[in-house]
């Protein structure tokens, strides 16, 4: 992760999905505030692909509207007239792979001429997954994919990749009959974020943690991705993934394995990776007993959210009103490794929770309590540090101190240490740095072929499981609450229970 190079190399960025949702509020954004703060390149700029037709200033207009919205700019923005001297656009359908892909290969031509361009593409894959490698195909079958003359051709592809172990294999294995390995960066936003990324330089950067990061004093780990919001306009492809699938092979196993990781003998992108990969391969597979016993799904009914009352998933749009998808997800995983045998890791991910809230929770084990048995002390604070992922990045250090007075008592004691205060405001959509790291050709925040077959090798046997057993209590959490009463049991019956984060509205 070497952020030696100031500005990336200069490229031509082709976006297939140019006009989705995905493109106007995630990535125009994102970089827009890369080039306002003087990393992109000046030779640069970016073709959009979509199914419809429209000229280039049309596109244009479209992106300058979007940019106002989403990135708050402005109609003298010095830096959207940049972007507009620098964005082009063509149409068509994507199955057709001689008009599309010729007019994209001769618009590619023309750009590059026109505005110096050495003849670096990459390709962003802001479309459904299911057109990943048809799309890749025809973009090798026209010439556009080989890497010559000293220039590169990288991919993005988004998630999911997959829906489980045996369609990632798939996916993997047409993509590679196509491209080298190092063209391929699989991309979770989630990885753009400071505090993920802080993780490495918190762990291995400061002597005085690394030395307690092991099964010797913590006792488990908890990973939550909570959302506020339901499926939103989504439904049609959340009801055919659910929770499991959307979130935890990607997301939530990447903070897994940034959190439980060994050293890597460098920052060098595969050496982190080599190591995020051993720990997939630790974690214990699930037998279907497991699937019943470790795994826990749910889903929301009505219920009220900040105050307002919201439907049940099942009356949610495109949702079929007897799905049995689960919007709720929470499991017990084991890693099988000298560093963190007998610690679990408790993950969970969910919608219509209290609050919008992503954290890892490392809770350490009570210290001795034998010094204060002559004391009032009843029981000693344990150890905790939370960090923060969103909506506030940060990390706190929770631990006990001595309440002033003549007799010894205890009191819970946080030491709070918040991004946005600390270093400023930084405008952010989770994707400068992942989009800035593929133009530098840096791939150490994305997955790599063996993370993802090992991703769904951990969760294909409960989604085979849960598919063969149909939940028999859906829904079974109200919307606004933390889950199922299954996933407390969880906790509950080694002596755990969840950390929660308290909504902003209870604490004001």
């Amino acid at each position: 992760m070497s952020d030696t190079q100031k500005t990336a190399e200069p490229c031509v960025m082709v976006i297939f999905g140019a006009t989705g949702d995905l493109t106007k509020r995630k990535l125009f954004p994102a970089l827009y505030n890369l080039a306002k703060d003087g990393h992109m390149p000046d030779n640069f700029a970016i073709v959009g692909v979509g199914r419809q037709e429209m000229l280039s200033d049309e596109f244009r207009d479209q992106m300058i509207v979007n940019l106002k919205e989403f990135a708050g700019t402005t109609g003298d923005d010095e830096w959207v007239k940049w972007f507009c001297e620098r964005t082009f656009y063509t149409g068509g359908d994507f199955d057709d792979d001689k008009k599309l892909f010729k007019d994209i290969k001769d618009m590619l031509r023309d750009v590059c001429e026109a505005n110096k361009i050495p003849e670096n593409f990459f390709y962003y894959m802001a479309i459904p997954p299911d057109l990943f490698a048809n799309v890749t195909q025809k973009i090798v079958k026209n010439g556009l994919g080989k890497e010559e003359n000293g220039n590169w051709r990288r991919f993005i592809f988004e998630k999911p990749f997959g829906r489980d172990l045996e369609s990632a294999k798939k996916l993997n294995s047409d993509l590679l009959k196509l491209l080298k390995e190092s063209q391929i960066y699989r991309i979770d936003h989630y990885l753009g974020k400071e505090t993920v990324q802080n993780l490495l330089v918190f762990r291995f950067g400061n002597s005085i943690f690394e030395p307690i990061w092991n099964r010797n004093f913590i006792d488990h780990v908890q990973v939550t991705v909570a959302e506020k919001l339901g499926v939103e306009l989504r439904g049609g492809y959340y009801d055919s993934a659910g929770a499991l699938r959307d979130m935890i092979p990607n997301h939530i196993f990447q903070l897994v394995t940034l959190t439980a990781m060994e050293p890597p003998v460098s920052f060098d992108a595969d050496s982190v990776r080599d190591e995020q990969a051993k720990i997939l391969q630790a974690i214990q597979p699930f037998s279907p007993e497991d699937a019943l016993h470790c795994a826990v799904r749910g889903q929301y009914a009505a219920g009220r959210v900040d105050g307002d009352a919201v439907p049940a998933y099942r009356k949610e749009e495109k949702v079929a009103p007897d799905s049995n998808t689960e919007t709720f997800a929470s499991l017990k995983l084991a890693i099988d490794n000298w560093r963190w045998a007998d610690v679990p890791f408790y993950v969970r991910t969910g919608k219509r929770m209290p609050t919008k809230h992503s954290s890892i929770v490392i809770q350490f084990k009570k210290a001795p309590f034998v010094l204060f048995r002559d004391t009032p002390i009843e029981r000693l604070t344990t150890n905790r540090i939370e960090i923060h992922i969103q909506p506030d990045e940060g990390i706190t250090l929770h631990f006990g101190a001595k309440i002033p007075g003549p007799i010894v008592k205890m009191g819970a004691v946080d030491m709070d240490f918040d991004y946005l205060e600390h270093f400023g405001e930084q405008i952010s959509t989770g994707y400068e740095r992942l989009l800035f790291d593929c133009m530098i050709g840096d791939a150490t925040l994305f997955q790599r072929a063996d993370m993802v077959e090992a991703s769904w090798r951990i969760v294909t046997p409960i989604l085979d499981v849960w598919s063969a057993i149909p939940a028999r209590d859906f829904p079974n959490y109200e919307a606004g609450t933390w889950g199922p009463e299954d996933s407390d049991e969880l906790l509950r019956r080694d002596g755990r229970k969840w950390k929660n984060e308290v909504p902003e509205a209870a604490t004001a």
